[in-house]
Order: structure tokens, then sequence, then C-alpha cells
């Protein structure tokens, strides 16, 4: 049988390589929304949503000045940020679109509903809600069956207002 962790274990931050630290924490700070907890000068910052010590860590100690990450290689595909309700996505929404940030696509999951752009680094940045489990489309057994619709973006922007 196969070893498996507790339920109740989360992903706990995310760790960027960057390659312009003050463009990225404008980025995760200014434009999504989360506060800036610590930085170590120039080479490091850590963000955060609330009091927690950080959600976002930044740093250059690898990649200052570097270019992306090849698209078709290896590694993250995105990093994704799980908001409490439809409003404050639409919200998060908003501030992305209103600085310039272009947006990489939008779906249903049927779960969830999620926005996808990037970061000035060219890393994927999905910003989400999760519907209520209740809601969660299933098939005739009852299993999970997850969708890829088109999302409503109008619609989530409405609710921000």
């Amino acid at each position: 049988m196969t070893a498996k962790v507790p339920t109740d274990t989360r992903v706990g931050h995310i760790h960027l390589k960057v390659t312009d630290l003050e463009r990225a924490i404008h980025f995760y700070g200014n434009v999504l929304g989360f506060t800036l907890t610590q930085r170590y000068g120039d080479q490091a910052a850590f963000l955060a949503a609330g009091d927690y010590h950080h959600h976002i860590g930044l740093n250059t100690w690898h990649s200052r000045g570097a270019g992306p990450a090849p698209e078709r290689a290896a590694g993250l595909y995105h990093s994704a940020f799980l908001f409490p309700d439809r409003a404050s996505l639409g919200a998060a929404l908003q501030r992305v679109l209103d600085h310039g940030t272009p947006l990489d696509g939008a779906a249903d999951h049927g779960v969830s509903e999620a926005v996808y752009v990037r970061d000035p680094d060219g890393n994927g940045v999905e910003l989400y809600r999760d519907r209520d489990p209740a809601e969660w489309p299933r098939d005739a057994d009852g299993a999970l069956e997850m969708v890829n619709a088109p999302l409503d973006v109008a619609a989530l922007l409405a609710e921000a207002a």
C-alpha cells in the first residue's frame, strides 16, 4: 500500500526565482494584492495574505537578469491562488486588468472558476474560487466530473462592483 499524507496537509507557500525583484514585488503586491512581509535587500522578498509569514517567496539568487524559463521544458506550470468567494476573485481580476496584465485564459471547471495570467517573468498564475462541494459536477456513479467550459468574465467582474 502506498503511504498517504494526512488529509489536512496543505501547500504552504511558493518560492519563485525571478529576474527583477522590484518588478516581481510590484506584480504580486500591487497587482495581485499580497502584502510585503519581509525582504532581504535586493535579493529576496516575502509576501502574504493576512498575517501569515509568507505565501510567496521571490528571489534573484540564481536568476537576476536572466530570461524566462523555456516554455517547452519541465518546471512549474502555474501557481494557484484560492480566493474565498466570487466577489474577491472578481476584485482580483479587476485589479489585474486595471494594471494592464492580459488574461491568458478563463475557465469554469465545474468545481471552480478560474482566470489565468502570467507574472512579469512568464510564470503562470491561476486566480480561482472553489464552488461548494455539493455543487461539484458528478457522473451517474457519483465520481467527480470536472469540465473546462468558458467562464463568463463580465459576470465575474460585475460581482466585484
